[in-house]
């Protein structure tokens, strides 16, 4: 391997859990049979070359070969695939994304709070999760690194990072174009072009669309409209200007517009207060849970719109063999407007209207050494200056209306380094640090009004404030790791991984002023041993880690409720955001790949993660002993059974059957039992289930290839996530995708 050979992108491309290269043994004699192996891949995991069995960190990637047989369609196809990654819509919306790595995460998208987990789009930070479920389409990687990401990337994320990384330009036209239709009246089209201008290599383009429609998995059966639809555009377009062999200039825009409307509720138990007020039967069918999960009768409008577009400008340079610069420049926007009927029913018990605003810009220069001699490593600054807002308008029992809205502005710097160096010809040493200068600035007034049209303020207001805090943290790292022979590396890793606190923009300061305080930063002290093994001639690759977490300073979104009336009884609720405490987390990853013969390969992944609070502060009580952390299935794992021939009249054929399995999950995070007035609440829990995908491809031989592709084919009945607010009799929950199937034809050129 040339280790001069400098990467320019903060990547980390392993080989994909099902796909596989085929590598020819070396000749011996003439008519010796051919060894099929699974190929050595080149990484970029610490922003060099290096091989699959030599990068010491725990990192999954995908590419495009693997994301097609394994039928993802967006990153939350991706959660069984990875070990210890939750990944899924939030709540009511298609697009908005709810990340979880090893227990660590962020399940309510408020926004001005942080995600627990980071998603970039080459090289680009998206700081909110509205519109971040990214769907996937003429992607060259999508990339997944577990534990604390901080020395190399230019914002710290907590959990780990996504990385979705978009095709690279080429000199030869190319493209592609795709046709998907499917049950629940799927048609999808997806296509791109691109190639040197003009027939000049210097200048190169690539522009991919995609037009994603769904009918809905449901119906109001008030209304009679779709349900759990999906209409969703999205386009990219990239450009890069070669000036010469070492500078070159990239310019990216992306636009993405999601119009799919709102994602069924199911309500999961009666509305204690809904009958009372609005029917004299509390099993009246107008108050009683559906029959089918995907079914709703909201009296909300169907209206959950998100558009997010960005542009970036990214700037190589390379003065000489030792040295590569970078810089990027990017700008991102996104709006949402929600509608959320918490109570699921016409009645306007829980009614909720929400808009949000988002837009960052953010600025990163690296430096990228590499001698070729025994020290190598990267440097960076980072400056992130963003802005977030939104509105939402409460509507409760058509009785209490309420305002709450604000913005936080955020204004971060950064410094960060990470370098490697080789004390002997097996062992290395990589160390490296972070510095982070966050400022966090929130303006919130939330006040009451008369009525619905939120046109007569009542003249009470619950939060009015003006405040600024500032968050300074240094984050280290420092690995080791061992060749102990040219297939099997073993390594040790601790590193530290930190999230700015803030403020709560649903404060209530009038009933709770802490509400109107910050919360802490959470950090988070990782500790992971792990290897790469390579077997039986690059035929079976295990790859194992086994971590150690203490987590503290837990930010945490509760529904809490209230005495809004001062006679003793807790009668209304509103949105606490605040820290919860401590925990520990243990985990243990296995990822496999075997192929026993040419034609087969088995891989998959196994997990177990144990994660418990050792503080939970709730009233000035520690309840940690009854509560559970959120998207924490103690074991998980997936096998993928893929089988793969040529065929006689040329191309090829693949098929594959895949199985993956969760325990039991608790989906929110509600306090179980109040150690003040001994109410107890039941968060939304799901218990272990399994689903079954399959998938056929075939490849013609020529420009043409046919796909169908099967997911959930028991047509399990799993939930995601929910709401449980107690005051208001709210109890309902989002359920996974039911049974699908899909025929795709492509052509590529």
């Amino acid at each position: 391997m040339n280790r001069k050979t400098l990467s320019l992108a903060i990547a980390c491309a392993l080989l994909p859990p099902v796909a596989w290269a085929q590598e020819t043994a070396p000749a011996e004699p003439a008519d010796a049979q051919q060894v099929n192996t699974l190929g050595k891949i080149t990484v970029t995991a610490r922003k060099r070359e290096e091989t699959l069995q030599e990068v010491p960190v725990a990192v999954t990637a995908f590419t495009p070969d693997t994301l097609d047989k394994l039928n993802v369609r967006d990153l939350g196809d991706l959660d069984a695939q990875v070990p210890n990654l939750t990944v899924y819509a939030a709540r009511g919306s298609s697009s908005t994304i709810t990340a979880y790595i090893r227990g660590v995460g962020q399940s309510d998208p408020l926004w001005g709070v942080d995600p627990g987990v980071g998603l970039y789009l080459d090289d680009v930070y998206i700081a909110r999760p509205q519109g971040a479920l990214l769907d996937v389409f003429d992607v060259g990687r999508v990339e997944v690194l577990r534990g604390p990401q901080g020395t190399l990337y230019g914002k710290n994320t907590i959990g780990g990072a996504i990385k979705y990384i978009s095709r690279p330009l080429s000199t030869d036209l190319e493209g592609f174009g795709q046709v998907t239709v499917g049950n629940y009246g799927q048609r999808d089209i997806k296509a791109a072009i691109g190639g040197g201008l003009g027939g000049n290599d210097a200048l190169r383009a690539r522009l991919a669309v995609a037009d994603l429609h769904r009918d809905g998995f449901g119906e109001n059966i008030v209304t009679g409209g779709d349900v759990s639809d999906k209409k969703i555009k999205a386009m990219r377009f990239n450009v890069g200007a070669y000036v010469t062999d070492a500078v070159d200039l990239q310019f990216a825009l992306d636009w993405m517009e999601d119009t799919s409307g709102v994602r069924g509720a199911q309500m999961l138990a009666p509305n204690p207060f809904a009958p009372s007020i609005f029917a004299p039967n509390p099993l009246a069918p107008e108050n009683a849970p559906m029959a089918d999960r995907y079914d709703v009768r909201n009296g909300m409008p169907n209206i959950n719109d998100t558009s997010m577009h960005g542009m970036s400008a990214t700037v190589n340079a390379r003065p000489n063999e030792d040295w590569t610069f970078k810089y990027v420049i990017a700008r991102r926007d996104s709006d949402t407007e929600t509608n959320i009927d918490f109570d699921t029913l016409q009645a306007k018990v829980a009614d909720v209207k929400a808009f949000y605003r988002d837009q960052q810009v953010s600025h990163e220069l690296q430096a990228n050494f590499d001698s070729g001699g025994r020290a190598r490593g990267v440097m960076g600054i980072y400056y992130f200056d963003g802005e977030a807002g939104g509105q939402v308008l409460n509507n409760f029992f058509n009785l209490s209306f309420g305002d709450t809205q604000g913005t936080v502005y955020t204004e971060s710097f950064a410094a960060y380094a990470d370098w490697t160096f080789d004390l002997t010809d097996q062992l290395k040493l990589d160390v490296g640090a972070r510095y982070t200068d966050e400022d966090k600035h929130a303006v919130v007034f939330n006040q009451g009004y008369l009525d619905d049209s939120f046109t007569r303020p009542s003249g009470v207001v619950v939060a009015d404030f003006d405040k600024t805090i500032n968050f300074k943290n240094v984050s280290p790292k420092v690995s080791l790791d061992y060749q102990i022979t040219p297939d099997i590396m073993v390594y040790g890793l601790a590193s530290r991984g930190f999230k700015s606190g803030g403020f709560n923009i649903r404060a209530q300061a009038t009933a709770v002023p802490r509400s109107a305080e910050p919360f802490d930063d959470e950090k988070v002290d990782s500790y992971e041993i792990g290897s790469k093994m390579g077997f039986f001639d690059q035929r079976l690759f295990l790859n194992l880690a086994a971590f150690h977490n203490k987590y503290d300073d837990i930010q945490l979104s509760i529904f809490t409720a209230y005495d809004s009336n001062g006679d003793g009884s807790e009668d209304a609720f509103f949105g606490d955001f605040t820290n919860a405490g401590s925990g520990t987390v243990n985990g243990f990853e296995l990822e496999y790949q075997w192929l026993p013969t040419e034609h087969w390969l088995i891989s998959g992944n196994l997990a177990t993660l144990d994660a418990k609070y050792d503080e939970y502060m709730f009233k000035n009580v520690n309840i940690a002993g009854q509560q559970e952390f959120t998207n924490a299935p103690d074991f998980s794992g997936t096998l993928n059974l893929e089988y793969r021939t040529e065929l006689a009249g040329g191309g090829n054929l693949s098929a594959r059957v895949g199985y993956s399995y969760q325990s039991d999950v608790v989906a929110t995070t509600e306090v179980t039992r109040d150690p003040v007035t001994g109410v107890i609440t039941r968060p939304i829990t799901q218990d272990g289930y399994g689903l079954v995908s399959a998938g056929v491809i075939w490849k013609t031989g020529s420009n043409w290839s046919l796909s169908l592709q099967g997911t959930n084919l028991t047509d399990e009945q799993y939930l995601t996530t929910g709401y449980v607010i107690p005051a208001l009799g709210v109890r309902t929950g989002f359920y996974g995708a039911p049974r699908q199937y899909s025929l795709s034809a492509r052509y590529d050129f």
